[in-house]
């Protein structure tokens, strides 16, 4: 059955799907990509709907992922635009996937493997990390929103931190800090840190970035704790043990858990796969560019694995990512799709 790529576009962001309740969009992407011609289509055990189009000797991956931030927007049509969690963040460059494969078919000496991966927004990306076990792909697109006319070629490492402060209650006229300003000090340490490491670095992507995403207190009449959590974007020449250290010497009795720990990683430029997607760019009629992101993708779990060419693409304003009305533009969404036709088709011509 001949795919429409908008109905499954609108099809998918319809349902919601936020991580860790994915399964019910997996099922449906499984069954679409199935009806649309694909030599298998099912849901794995990572709950990643995963279809198969070809069977040589090489594999090309889509990775998308399926799952999405918290918060139902009521998906709708407006003005040339669709509105909806996810149409963006990434649900827009899952469905390209999808639509260019079925479009374009099957490439000679190649599989074609598109991955609707599970948890990428959790930090835990127990879809794509699942998808290492079980592929070895000789190119990689990651999905996630760079505009139709560009192409990703790095995203920031990562580092969260869970901050917790215990002390014994005191009078409030006692002049010694309470748990809340202890950990407010420890925030303000950190953030001096961070100015003075970015001194002189002017590129973004260069820079340490901190965001402070919760903060909180409680007592039990006896002790009094303080909770915070603390997100940081990592540059290339700072790993995640680094930052550690940087941070434990303002801890002061504090105890510091990390989590989502990733490493920058910058995709090579001057591979056969930037080129298809260069020439796919210019014969749409636009001029590619290239972009370093400043968050994380799955790009950061899966490129240091496969070590081959990967870039991350897809439709979209990076900008609207998790954005209360975040929407997506459907003639970009189109144009996306015909440039990945495009490149997908150069796959047999190698």
């Amino acid at each position: 059955m001949p795919i429409d790529p908008v109905a499954l576009l609108c099809g998918l962001v319809e349902i919601y799907s936020p991580s860790h309740q994915e399964r019910r969009a997996s099922e449906y992407l499984a069954a679409q990509m199935g009806a649309a011609g694909f030599d298998s289509a099912f849901v794995d055990a990572a709950d990643n709907a995963v279809g198969i189009l070809g069977d040589g000797p090489r594999e090309c991956i889509l990775l998308g992922h399926i799952d999405t931030v918290p918060g139902y927007i009521p998906p709708r049509l407006e003005d040339g635009k669709l509105y909806g969690r996810g149409s963006v963040d990434a649900k827009g460059s899952l469905a390209a996937f999808v639509s260019a494969a079925a479009i374009a078919g099957r490439q000679p000496g190649w599989r074609i493997i598109v991955i609707g991966a599970t948890e990428e927004e959790a930090t835990t990306s127990k879809g794509a990390r699942h998808a290492l076990t079980l592929y070895k792909p000789s190119l990689v697109v990651i999905g996630e929103p760079s505009r139709w006319d560009r192409i990703t070629l790095g995203y920031k490492g990562r580092v969260v931190l869970d901050y917790r402060f215990t002390r014994p209650i005191s009078h409030t006229a006692r002049p010694e800090p309470n748990a809340l300003e202890t950990a407010v000090a420890f925030w303000n340490a950190v953030c001096a840190d961070v100015a003075a490491f970015n001194e002189g670095r002017e590129r973004a992507f260069d820079q340490l970035f901190s965001t402070l995403r919760h903060i909180h207190s409680e007592d039990d009449g006896f002790y009094e704790t303080s909770y915070m959590t603390l997100s940081f974007r990592l540059p290339p020449d700072l790993t995640p043990d680094q930052l550690k250290a940087r941070l434990s010497v303002y801890a002061n009795g504090a105890q510091l858990s990390y989590r989502g720990e990733e490493l920058t990683y910058r995709a090579e430029k001057n591979t056969s796969l930037v080129r298809a997607f260069n020439n796919a760019i210019r014969d749409e009629g636009g001029k590619p560019g290239f972009v370093y992101k400043t968050g994380t993708s799955d790009m950061n779990v899966v490129g240091p694995v496969w070590q081959c060419p990967i870039v991350a693409y897809g439709p979209g304003d990076s900008a609207l990512d998790h954005a209360p009305d975040e929407h997506i533009e459907i003639a970009e969404y189109e144009r996306a799709v015909r440039v990945l036709v495009r490149v997908l088709k150069s796959l047999g011509e190698r």
